[in-house]
């Protein structure tokens, strides 16, 4: 079934079964198929332009801002010094914005395996793709889980920002890539992975975060609203080498005035501590979950 409508769009797919959000489409600013996905632009009626690909929402301009400030702020918060950050995938550019707004980040290297993302994201999204242009930003095109079997004990922080888990972002769900990072990572260094709704994928939540927890001393889960998303939610699997790390209380706090000049518009130390606040029925089945590791 096509999931272009007359004048919408329309998110259908197996990962969310029965569920579907639509948008309004003004026009269709880019279509085409490359060698990863399929990659697709629209300009819609109410969020602005949008990134599809395999037919699936990745971020619109009305909303991009909660998702790309917190994949990139509960990490880099929850550590003491993160100088030098790895972004695996990422090709709109908005987590690599976020993440070079940090004021202790010196060097960001992004791994961003489809090229045409990371053009068709400088063309028609530049409020995330000016991140891809930013002076402390490496570019490298390439597999990110290749990229890492590369690099040990070099990044302080490392940040998935993936697709869901078909097609190229598959694997970057799994045991084994939890324990690359790992590796990559400096001896007090912390990831952090896009890990899906729990409304709607909770059995993917809890053995994405056993996978984590499998590899990390310390393991958890966080949520952020992000209404153009399945359920209006998505959460994020935080791992940490240091068995000190307490994710719910940042180590970094911003004033209201450093907020308000790094233009956040989301994050700020009240809500990185609501973000681990779940309700009962997640809680449970999470920790079941860790219980069995």
């Amino acid at each position: 079934m096509d999931a272009i409508k007359p004048g919408w769009f329309s998110e259908i797919n197996d990962l969310w079964p029965g569920v579907s959000l639509s948008l309004e489409v003004i026009k269709i600013l880019h279509r085409e198929r490359s060698q990863y996905q399929d990659v697709m632009v629209l300009d819609t009626k109410s969020h602005g332009k949008a990134l599809i690909l395999d037919g699936i929402i990745q971020c619109t301009e009305r909303d991009e801002f909660s998702y790309q400030e917190m994949i990139a702020f509960l990490p880099l918060c929850s550590h003491s010094n993160p100088r030098t950050v790895l972004i695996v995938g990422g090709g709109d550019g908005g987590v690599a914005r976020e993440v070079a707004k940090h004021p202790q980040v010196e060097r960001i290297v992004q791994v961003e395996i489809d090229p045409k993302v990371l053009e068709v994201s400088k063309k028609y999204l530049p409020t995330m793709g000016v991140g891809l242009e930013h002076p402390k930003v490496t570019l490298n095109v390439g597999d990110g889980f290749e990229f890492l079997k590369q690099h040990r004990g070099e990044f302080d922080v490392i940040i998935t920002d993936s697709s869901d888990p078909i097609g190229p972002a598959e694997c970057l769900f799994q045991e084994s890539y939890f324990s690359l990072m790992k590796s990559a990572l400096k001896h007090d260094g912390i990831v952090c992975s896009q890990a899906g709704t729990a409304w709607l994928n909770l059995d993917h939540v809890a053995r994405t975060l056993q996978h984590c927890k499998s590899i990390f001393p310390v393991a958890s889960y966080g949520v952020v609203s992000v209404p153009t998303y399945p359920t209006g939610q998505i959460g994020f699997v935080l791992g940490c080498l240091s068995p000190e790390t307490n994710f719910k209380e940042p180590r970094k706090i911003f004033s209201d005035k450093e907020l308000d000049e790094m233009n956040m518009k989301y994050y700020s130390d009240e809500v990185h501590r609501a973000a681990f606040v779940l309700p009962r029925f997640i809680t449970k089945t999470l920790n079941e979950a860790l219980n069995k590791h």
